[in-house]
């Protein structure tokens, strides 16, 4: 993300923007496809990996794409860190594999080092080497950028086992959640420390979207609040599952700027959210961006125009992160339409 976009995304959060802004969150389900490489070659070769982000922001140079150049692993990257196994087909999304058979294992577990452990070293890597030539073409790395804490917890015990043992076995799962926590905090600080370019936090967690009000003040709530504590201009949390029973509660954690999936209209999460949160999407991802044609891609976005004018606190994308299969002639009929109302 270069300067103006990121100054541009920052007063879309504020609520000062004078123009409509679009921004998308991408990575390794929709980019790789798209610019003609496999999931694997993305993961494995830096000059693949960045060439692919490049094309993106060359093709699309009015996009704000977040984070931005993102060194990732897909939902391996922070489960790796734990010793997870993970699996990497040639073009297939990767999968960490449940590595907590029984629940008294969370005694034995042990906070990861995000200097050395799991895939994290190979982000760090990444991320320094593409550092120079990001800033060689105007961009910069803006976002620390983690799964959330539930979301890891879902991977390494499996998510009916994980959502189960809340309600059998309350205190081990406080345990692991707050022990993930503690490894999340040092991940995003050693991010931090490593690019001072860094003003945003990121995180992605749908495994709050499957658990009710009660379980979500009570397990989720205090981790999310940690994770956002740190001073930083933009923070942006993704939920893209059901948000009916947590999203009134997501300034509190400190977030300023969601990223809904579509089961609420965008108008309902605004007034659930009490007008606090500015909101990243609307537009259904997999029906209309990426499977319906150009012209109703455009007639989504203007309904959308038609109902949150700039200063309305919405950057307009799609409602989660940009699927597969979404082709250029679409995400142009999406920028035309928000040029032109």
């Amino acid at each position: 993300m270069n300067d103006k976009q990121w100054s541009e995304l920052k007063s879309a959060v504020e609520g000062t923007e004078s123009v409509p802004l679009a921004a998308f969150i991408v990575d390794s389900p929709w980019l790789p496809n798209w610019h003609g490489i496999s999931i694997l070659d993305y993961f494995t070769d830096n000059e693949k990996w960045f060439a692919a982000h490049r094309a993106a922001c060359d093709s699309f140079a009015d996009v704000a794409f977040l984070p931005g150049f993102w060194a990732e692993y897909g939902m391996c990257t922070e489960p790796s860190a734990f010793g997870a196994r993970c699996s990497f087909p040639e073009n297939e999304f990767p999968y960490a594999y449940p590595m907590i058979r029984q629940v008294e294992e969370i005694d034995d577990l042990k906070k990861p080092d995000p200097r050395k452990d799991g895939l994290l070293p190979f982000v760090l890597k990444r991320m320094e080497w593409a550092a120079p030539r990001m800033e060689a073409i105007g961009h910069a790395h803006r976002f620390s950028v983690s799964r959330g804490p539930l979301n890891i917890a879902s991977f390494l015990m499996g998510t009916t086992e994980f959502l189960v043992a809340m309600k059998t076995d309350a205190d081990r799962i406080h345990r692991l959640i707050d022990l993930i926590a503690d490894f999340l905090e040092d991940w995003h600080a050693l991010q931090r420390s490593l690019h001072p370019t860094i003003d945003g936090i990121m995180v992605l967690d749908d495994v709050v979207g499957f658990i009710g009000e009660a379980d979500f003040m009570e397990f989720a709530f205090p981790a999310l609040k940690r994770l956002f504590a740190p001073d930083a201009s933009v923070k942006l949390f993704h939920n893209d599952a059901d948000c009916l029973s947590s999203v009134s509660h997501y300034s509190d954690a400190g977030i300023n700027l969601y990223n809904p999936g579509i089961q609420l209209g965008m108008a309902e999460i605004r007034e659930r959210a009490g007008g606090r949160l500015a909101l990243l999407g609307g537009i259904p991802p997999r029906d209309t961006l990426a499977a319906a044609p150009a012209e109703e891609v455009a007639a989504a976005v203007r309904r959308q125009l038609a109902e949150f004018k700039p200063g309305s606190k919405v950057v307009h994308s799609c409602a989660g992160g940009m699927p597969p299969g979404v082709a250029s002639g679409n995400i142009a009929a999406f920028l035309n339409a928000l040029k032109t109302g």
